[in-house]
C-alpha cells in the first residue's frame, strides 16, 4: 500500500500533472489526495470516454496527463482510445480500477468486466503494469510508464486493486457559482439556412490567426480541410462526441481562443460534456454546433435535433453567453460575441447536405496532432 501523496510526488517527478477522470471507490483516496493539491489540476468528467478526450486536448496544450476510471466504465473510454488517441498517437496514462476481481467478492455489475479488464486493454493494444503497490516500484513504474508513452506516442495503463492506496480525506475548497448567462436569438434567413460548408467558409474568414480550431469527425473535418488546411486546425477522426471535451483540454491549458466545431449528433452522443465546460468555465471557450438535423455521413438519417434547445441547454449548465441563429450574418455576430464572453455556445441551424465529391484529409492525424501541438506552443 502507498499514499496518494507518494504517488502524486513521484508522478510529478516523471512530469504527470493534468488529471480528469470519473470517480470509483477505489480511486477515492488518489483523487482527493489530487483535489487537495493546489499545484494540480483535476477535471471531473461527465463519462470516462470525456475524460479520454479531455486529457488529449491537454496533452496537445502541452501538459503530461493522467485518466481514471473504474473498470466498468472503462467500455465507455474504448472508443476515443482507439479511434481517438491511437490514430493521433496521443498518450495517457490511464489508471482503471479492479473491481469483480475473480477471487474478491463484488456486486454482480462487476463481474464481467472483473474477468476481462487485463484482456480488454491487451486487445485494444496499451501496455499495462499493476499499480505500484509499494514505495519501491512506484517511481520505477511510472518513469517506465513515461517513457513508454514518450517513445511509442500509446497510452500505458496501471490496474488498481482495492487497498493500493491508503485512504485519504479531502481538503474542501470553496466554489463560487457562476453568474446566469446571456442569450442571443437572431432573426431567421430569408433565403434558408447555410451550408456547412458556407458556414465554415464564413467561419474561416472571421476566426483570429492565433486561434486553435478543433472540428468534430465526419464531414465538418473534411470539409473544412477542402476549403483551407492551416496548423490551427485539427481533424478530428473517430470519437464520435469527443471534440468538445478535446477542446475543453486544450481551452484549459492555453490563453489562445479555442473554437470547437460540433455537429448535432456528435453533441447529443456526449451532452455530459456541456455541463463539464460549464463547470470549469474557459473564457477562451467557443463552442459551435452546426445542426443540420441528420447525421450526414452515414446517409442522412435523422436526429433528434429538432426538439432540442442548444442555447438553452448550454446556458443552464453554465456557459456565460449563448446564440441561435440560421444566417451567415447572424453566425457572424454570435461569433465575435462568443470570443468576447466565454464559455460561448452558438447553436447555427444549417441545411443538410456536403460537398460534392468531398475528399478526406491527407495528412495522418498523428501528423495533424504535432502540428497543432506545434501551433500551440508558438507565439500567440
Amino acid at each position: 500500500m502507498i499514499t496518494a501523496d507518494a504517488f502524486i510526488a513521484e508522478a510529478d517527478k516523471a512530469g504527470f500533472d493534468f488529471y480528469t477522470g470519473v470517480p470509483c471507490s477505489y480511486l477515492t483516496p488518489l483523487i482527493n489526495g489530487v483535489l487537495s493539491a493546489p499545484a494540480l489540476t483535476y477535471i471531473g468528467a461527465a463519462s470516462e470516454g470525456e475524460a479520454v478526450a479531455i486529457a488529449s486536448g491537454a496533452w496537445l496544450a502541452g501538459r503530461r496527463t493522467v485518466v481514471m476510471c473504474q473498470n466498468s466504465g472503462l467500455g465507455n473510454a474504448v472508443n476515443p482510445l482507439t479511434s481517438l488517441n491511437a490514430p493521433f498517437r496521443i498518450p495517457t496514462l490511464l489508471i482503471t480500477t479492479w473491481r469483480g476481481e475473480p477471487t474478491r467478492p463484488d456486486e454482480p455489475q462487476h463481474e464481467v468486466m472483473g474477468r476481462i479488464t487485463q484482456s480488454l486493454l491487451t486487445l485494444i493494444g496499451l501496455r499495462q503494469e499493476p499499480f505500484p503497490s509499494s514505495a519501491e516500484a512506484l517511481g520505477v513504474t511510472l518513469v517506465h510508464a513515461a517513457a513508454h508513452m514518450e517513445s511509442t506516442g500509446s497510452s500505458f495503463a496501471l490496474v488498481m486493486r482495492q487497498g493500493d492506496v491508503a485512504e485519504a480525506a479531502l481538503q474542501p475548497a470553496g466554489h463560487t457559482l457562476p453568474a446566469p448567462g446571456r442569450r442571443a436569438d437572431f432573426a431567421a434567413a430569408a433565403s434558408g439556412r447555410p451550408s456547412r460548408a458556407a458556414a465554415l467558409q464564413r467561419l474561416l474568414e472571421i476566426v483570429p490567426p492565433q486561434a486553435a480550431v478543433i472540428a468534430t469527425t465526419g464531414k465538418c473535418g473534411r470539409e473544412l480541410f477542402t476549403l483551407a488546411d492551416r496548423p490551427q486546425h485539427l481533424y478530428q477522426v473517430g470519437s464520435m462526441g469527443g471534440a468538445s471535451g478535446m477542446a475543453l483540454g486544450v481551452a484549459l491549458n492555453t490563453s489562445r481562443p479555442v473554437i470547437v466545431l460540433d455537429g448535432d449528433g456528435a453533441a447529443l452522443m456526449k451532452l455530459g460534456s456541456f455541463a463539464t465546460i460549464g463547470a470549469q468555465a474557459p473564457r477562451n471557450l467557443v463552442h459551435v454546433v452546426l445542426d443540420n438535423g441528420v447525421h450526414d455521413s452515414t446517409g442522412g438519417q435523422p436526429t433528434v435535433s429538432a426538439s432540442v434547445d442548444f442555447a438553452a441547454v448550454a446556458l443552464a449548465c453554465g456557459y456565460c453567453y449563448a446564440a441561435t441563429c440560421d444566417s451567415l450574418e447572424g453566425f457572424a455576430q454570435a461569433f465575435r460575441e462568443g470570443l468576447r464572453e466565454g464559455p460561448a455556445l452558438i447553436h447555427l441551424r444549417i441545411a443538410p447536405g456536403s460537398m460534392a465529391r468531398l475528399g478526406r484529409p491527407t495528412i495522418r492525424p498523428e501528423e495533424v496532432a504535432r502540428r497543432f501541438r506545434e501551433f500551440l506552443a508558438g507565439p500567440a
